[in-house]
């Protein structure tokens, strides 16, 4: 009767509500949910974190995506917030829908709704590095970028605009990082070559920029742009046939990219053979009437050959200005006429190019045309005060 007794009496306490330390952790879930519900997140933080290092209630999804919820909540009141250290509700977030996952798998009941979670977890992210870098808090900025690329891996975008955020405060190897790693995604772009090579040129690393150029090339083999930094690095190298063969070979494999001829053009031009320079500008027109530089060079050869003309005429003693003299200025007054279509084929395509503007507005000043002239004075004068 006494063994009776005192199991009936174990019986009695346990129906009277006596805890136990596995019901006082569950308990401790539950209180974090009401005390969340309610509004009171300070008191749900209490909770959560007592369970959330508690081995009955630390590997259970649930517990996990509460303790996500919580600080959200947290980090998206603007009283409960100022309790929260910088990053943190950001942090522990996306670390608890992390584990959320990690425990309930993406199709759990739990893990489901944790995904959706992280979805606006990487808005938020992204809109705190966004206010960041406008602020010119550019490690928060960086910070929040990562962290939002740690959400969303595949995305790209986070880690463009980390890697702008690296070079706004001159972290040029934060940012190569993140350039690099966009690489890796198989994202191009010829922006993103173009910075990498700035860079570069920025830290004087020669080898860099030509390992850049080299790179960009094959990603982009017709682009203007990155082969005139190869051909200028191989002339500056004293490799001038080097990079007259590099050209030949690129119009030999796409002898109808205009760019190409351009390029040549402009290297004849560096080496001073005008003949060659003038059908390889003709021939890039022909190929794309809209080629910018080609148009412009072509105002610029018919405008040296002007200048060139009244020079000489301007050096003549009277005796020899008085049988030649005339015949210079009159060639060179042709030569000025001839570049006016270009330049102003050139300055259409690109309205606000100052170096076009300038050339034409002397041009038309040689010509006489003073109200051309004049109205171009002041379209230069009101660009450069911008």
């Amino acid at each position: 009767m006494k063994k009776t007794f005192l199991t009936l009496s174990a019986a009695i306490s346990l129906s009277m509500g006596v805890s136990t330390p596995a019901l006082a952790q569950q308990s401790a879930v539950t209180n974090a949910i009401l005390n969340q519900r309610t509004g009171l997140l300070d008191k749900a933080r209490v909770d959560i974190d007592k369970a959330i290092v508690n081995e009955k209630t630390s590997n259970k999804a649930k517990t996990w995506y509460t303790r996500g919820e919580i600080y959200q909540a947290m980090l998206e009141s603007p009283i409960y917030s100022k309790n929260l250290q910088p990053g943190e509700g950001l942090q522990k977030s996306y670390e608890s829908y992390g584990k959320t996952i990690e425990l309930d798998t993406k199709t759990g009941e739990f893990g489901k709704q944790a995904v959706v979670k992280m979805e606006s977890l990487y808005g938020q992210a992204f809109n705190d590095a966004v206010n960041s870098y406008n602020a010119k808090d550019y490690d928060k900025a960086i910070a929040n970028y990562k962290l939002a690329s740690q959400i969303k891996p595949q995305d790209t975008t986070a880690v463009l605009y980390s890697a702008y955020a690296s070079e706004a405060k001159q972290d040029f190897a934060g940012a190569r990082a993140s350039y690099n790693q966009l690489l890796a995604m198989n994202y191009k772009s010829v922006n993103l070559y173009s910075r990498l090579l700035q860079m570069a040129k920025q830290e004087k690393n020669e080898a860099e920029a030509a390992k850049v150029v080299g790179q960009a090339l094959v990603a982009y083999p017709g682009n203007k742009s990155f082969m005139l930094e190869d051909l200028n690095m191989s002339l500056a190298s004293g490799k001038g046939e080097d990079a007259l063969g590099k050209i030949n070979k690129s119009i030999a494999a796409d002898p109808n990219n205009s760019n190409l001829y351009a390029v040549r053009g402009s290297m004849y031009d560096q080496q001073k053979k005008g003949d060659l320079a003038l059908a390889d500008y003709r021939k890039a027109i022909e190929l794309d009437p809209n080629n910018f530089d080609a148009q412009f060079n072509l105002g610029v050869y018919n405008y040296n050959r002007a200048a060139d003309s009244y020079t000489k005429a301007s050096k003549m003693d009277l005796k020899t200005y008085q049988t030649s003299g005339k015949k210079f200025e009159s060639e060179g007054k042709k030569f000025f006429e001839a570049s006016v279509p270009y330049f102003e084929k050139a300055l259409l395509l690109q309205p606000d190019d100052r170096n076009t503007l300038s050339s034409l507005q002397k041009v038309y000043f040689r010509l006489g045309r003073t109200a051309d002239s004049e109205r171009l004075n002041s379209k230069l004068q009101s660009l450069n005060k911008k």
